[in-house]
């Protein structure tokens, strides 16, 4: 994830444009409003059906410091103008972002819309959206085994679709307010995230990011349903000593016995900041391959 603060504690600073350094020929792309496409170094879109994840990493491949410093991803990115532009310009695409209940708790007082990360382009992410004929901010989906959630947070408040198991959904039911959905996945103690998509696809979600934390990120690759991965690399170094710190998956192990490799689509730069799309190769066809 690209690091989602608790709140913005003062006015962002408008981003300086990207500059396109590569980017795959003939790549899809829906036309952006001039001053997206301006900022972004060029247009932007998806193949649909599409899930796509967004990260920002330290050098040393950190994307996480730890459960001691919540929305680490701020400290990571140093508030990057050019980097909350791009969160945002990545929700104005989709149609559903995706996080779990980890991701909501270290952002007490986040909002996973576009015009929260970067409210200088509110306008022109509204002006996409309707473009494209999409509600006007993408349905937050928040997905909890337990249905352990903080009913007071805003972004709840606001509304979003808690995918949970029978068992969540009933510790959940009377503390949401009308405006979320509890949707019960299961009788088990675990969710099937394959399930969680094709519910979201069943309710007409296309185009979905994933702002979830590794762990749930590892199961969307685990589960070879990730389609596509937006990496921005900033120019820190986190280190690690005595504590936990995540890369990009957490709970799958994939080396040496595996080998998953991606295709790099588009690589853009601002500064020191490189902004990577890799595209993730399919190891299986899905039930949703015969539809393109």
């Amino acid at each position: 994830m690209a690091g989602p603060d608790t709140a913005p504690t003062a006015p962002v600073p408008h981003a300086e444009p990207l500059v396109r350094l590569y980017e795959e020929p003939g790549l899809r792309c829906w036309r952006l409003p001039p001053a997206l496409s301006a900022l972004y170094g060029g247009d932007l879109g998806f193949p649909e059906p599409c899930l796509y994840a967004n990260f920002v990493a330290s050098l040393d491949g950190v994307v996480a410091l730890g459960p001691e410093y919540p929305s680490s991803g701020s400290t990571i990115s140093g508030r990057e103008p050019a980097d909350r532009f791009v969160m945002g310009l990545l929700r104005a695409c989709a149609d559903a972002v995706l996080i779990g209940a980890g991701t909501l708790r270290a952002s007490p007082r986040h909002r996973w819309t576009p015009e929260h990360v970067y409210p200088a382009a509110a306008a022109d992410f509204a002006l996409l959206r309707e473009q494209r004929r999409r509600a006007a901010e993408p349905e937050l989906v928040v997905v909890t085994a337990s249905g352990n959630l903080p009913a007071q947070h805003p972004a709840l408040q606001a509304g979003a679709l808690i995918a949970t198991t029978t068992q969540g959904a009933s510790r959940l039911t009377g503390h949401l307010l009308p405006a979320c959905t509890i949707l019960p996945l299961g009788d088990g103690p675990t969710l099937r995230i394959p399930q969680v998509l094709d519910t979201l696809r069943a309710r007409g979600h296309t185009t979905i990011l994933s702002e979830a934390g590794p762990r749930l990120v590892g199961q969307l690759v685990g589960a070879d349903i990730l389609n596509e991965l937006f990496l921005t690399l900033s120019p820190v170094l986190a280190g690690r000593a005595n504590t936990t710190r995540h890369g990009l998956i957490a709970g799958l192990e994939l080396l040496p016995k595996q080998q998953e490799s991606a295709d790099l689509i588009s690589a853009r730069r601002r500064a020191s900041y490189l902004f990577l799309r890799n595209r993730l190769p399919r190891r299986r066809p899905s039930a949703g391959d015969s539809e393109h």
